[in-house]
């Protein structure tokens, strides 16, 4: 009789043990996940705000390069090839510029204690 008690005392331990730790476990996701969440939000308002300056200074700058150089457009030309060469260079160093840097960042963030 005394084993049957412990061993039922076993179970409903091992029981609560088992409901506490699957408890922890989703707190531990869900606060991972805010945490991931508001850092890809704050990262995509500062993207867009980033966004917003480079494309009004390129677009003075197209319109002040036109201005010197006397036409219309050839400020603008001149804007888009810095921006082609940039994208080209983006292109070629992608894993090394911008892939392993973010995935790095996102492994981090993930597994940070913060």
């Amino acid at each position: 009789m005394q084993h049957q008690i412990e061993i039922e005392e076993l179970t409903q331990s091992a029981e609560r043990y088992v409901k506490t730790s699957c408890t922890v476990l989703k707190l531990e996701a869900a606060e991972t996940s805010s945490v991931i969440g508001a850092g890809l939000v704050s990262s995509i308002l500062i993207a867009v705000m980033a966004f917003l300056v480079v494309f009004f200074f390129s677009l003075g700058m197209g319109f002040y390069l036109s201005y010197i150089r006397g036409d219309n457009y050839s400020g603008f030309v001149i804007i888009a090839g810095f921006y082609l060469i940039l994208g080209c260079i983006l292109f070629l160093g992608r894993k090394k510029l911008v892939e392993i840097p973010v995935r790095d960042k996102i492994i981090r963030k993930v597994f940070s204690k913060n």
